[in-house]
């Protein structure tokens, strides 16, 4: 009788598995020259490692696409490759992980010879495309200061209620791939350890409780907040020290 019930559950736990796994699963068209040359099997899995969303490589048309169209991601050579997706939160995330520094080491951690064949500055290619800002403003600075607040200094209001050694929205706005940062920021370091966005990240594995009180947004109000850091402006640092 155990033998059976133990079975039974095993049964129901590997073949329930592949379902709960196509929740969080999106293809991708990529050309042959980049499935030929290893960079897919060297890239996707080392995303779906980080997520837990997989990705399936596809010849045809599918959500998503390398190619010549979309935000600029990876030279090859003189070739720009560009990462083209209907918008949804897998292909989201996929693409603010490509534009984030570990997407960047990853793709430049491909070295089938030693050399890296791809590299992540597209900034001398062509200019990096921006999409818009179309968030509200208004709510952005509002959870802005209720959900980074504690950590940044979001305005003047919070300016002594902040962690000194944590950069300022000011600070962050100077920066050249600021709307980036913002828009990708749960998977930047140390975010992913206590955010959670809702219909995009995984629940916290129940045995590793966050550090510190963990943060839930949504992409609406991750939008918002974009918006209103787009309002703010740039941190006067002074002019760059001369050398002598």
């Amino acid at each position: 009788m155990f033998k059976k019930l133990t079975l039974a559950c095993f049964s129901v736990a590997v073949f329930s598995w592949p379902v709960l796994a196509q929740d969080k699963t999106f293809s991708l068209q990529t050309p042959d020259v980049l499935t030929d040359s290893g960079f897919i099997k060297h890239l996707l899995p080392r995303f779906s490692l980080k997520t837990g969303i997989r990705i399936k490589p596809i010849t045809g048309a599918g959500d998503a696409a390398f190619g010549d169209k979309g935000v600029p991601v990876f030279t090859q050579g003189d070739t720009v490759w560009h990462f083209d997706a209907n918008k949804g939160p897998m292909t989201d995330v996929f693409e603010a992980w490509l534009l984030s520094d570990i997407g960047k080491r990853t793709i430049e951690a491909f070295k089938p010879d030693g050399t890296p064949m791809f590299s992540a500055d597209v900034s001398i290619q062509e200019t990096t495309e921006v999409a818009a800002i179309t968030g509200d403003a208004v709510m952005g600075e509002a959870v802005g200061l209720k959900k980074c607040g504690r950590c940044h200094v979001v305005n003047d209001t919070n300016r002594m209620k902040a962690i000194g050694s944590t950069p300022s929205f000011a600070l962050l706005r100077g920066f050249d791939d600021w709307q980036n940062r913002f828009e990708a920021f749960y998977v930047l370091k140390p975010h992913p350890a206590f955010t959670q966005v809702k219909d995009v990240t995984d629940p916290f594995a129940s045995h590793l409780p966050s550090p510190i009180a963990p943060i839930e947004v949504t992409l609406e109000e991750i939008e918002a907040i974009t918006a209103y850091v787009a309002t703010i402006a740039p941190a006067d640092l002074g002019a760059p020290i001369q050398s002598q």
